[in-house]
């Protein structure tokens, strides 16, 4: 049984981490699919959009599912420095797990269905849009452990929400529930359980309608300016607004508005 099942339509392709009686933990080999799928829809000149999901309704994905990985008596240090092998073994999860590497630049949404912690929720802050089930409830875990959130979790938590809720979330390991995720931000919208999946599909079939170079433009701002000053963001916009100006699909969007009639956007 596939760990992540796939399907596309038009322009969507859906990714359903489908391991449900782990509630949807990320093994090895299931990151190694994800990964996998993700590649595919990149490289699909027909795929505009992704929706990620949890197979069920009790998860999105609850963590790591580390059972069964390599395993080291080697030092950290070891790792860095040493053999590839003693380095594959020590850091591999937290390598699958990081999806900038693969330079996906078309959005990403996360139907968040159930518990996202841990993995989880480092999984759904690598994506573009998070909208979730009113039964869903969130959490970095990992202090309480003795760990931290090893894929930049921090990091990309602090960015997501305000300062003060992220270092709550942090610090003390607690969940919060959706209503919770929703007031600070980190989730745009609440779905009943039944209409999680319709919803982020219409969402993606809506930005799937737009200029494809547009949209991905977009990503890549968002993306590559939050640190900036103002004066270099606009640097940059400028730049991607003077590619776009003369593109294909910048004429057929202005001709489509002119002649009040839905735009047939290329992709070029």
């Amino acid at each position: 049984m596939s760990n992540v099942l796939y399907e596309t339509h038009d322009g969507v392709a859906r990714l359903t981490l489908n391991r449900a009686q782990a509630h949807n933990a990320l093994s090895i080999d299931a990151l190694r699919e994800l990964r996998a799928r993700i590649a595919e829809a990149r490289d699909d000149d027909a795929v505009r959009v992704l929706v990620i999901t949890g197979a069920g309704e009790k998860a999105f994905c609850a963590g790591a599912d580390l059972k069964g990985a390599p395993t080291t008596q080697a030092s950290y240090a070891q790792g860095l420095f040493a053999s590839t092998e003693i380095a594959t073994q020590l850091g591999v999860y937290v390598r699958l797990m990081d999806l900038a590497e693969l330079q996906l630049h078309k959005p990403v949404i996360a139907a968040i269905n159930g518990y996202c912690l841990g993995g989880g929720l480092e999984l759904a802050l690598q994506c573009d849009m998070r909208i979730a089930s009113t039964t869903a409830s969130f959490g970095l875990p990992e202090a309480a452990v003795g760990s931290i959130p090893g894929v930049s979790g921090v990091h990309r938590l602090m960015r997501a929400v305000p300062a003060a809720h992220a270092m709550q979330m942090a610090l003390t390991g607690e969940r919060i529930d959706a209503a919770q995720a929703q007031q600070m931000g980190l989730v745009s919208e609440l779905c009943a359980p039944a209409e999680l999946v319709d919803r982020a599909t219409a969402l993606a079939l809506r930005i799937a309608g737009n200029a494809p170079l547009a949209v991905q433009a977009v990503k890549r701002l968002a993306r590559s300016t939050a640190h900036l000053s103002d004066a270099d963001a606009q640097q940059l916009t400028e730049l991607y607004w003077g590619t776009l100006r003369d593109s294909a699909d910048r004429r057929e969007g202005k001709e489509a508005f002119a002649q009040r009639r839905v735009p047939r956007f290329v992709g070029a």
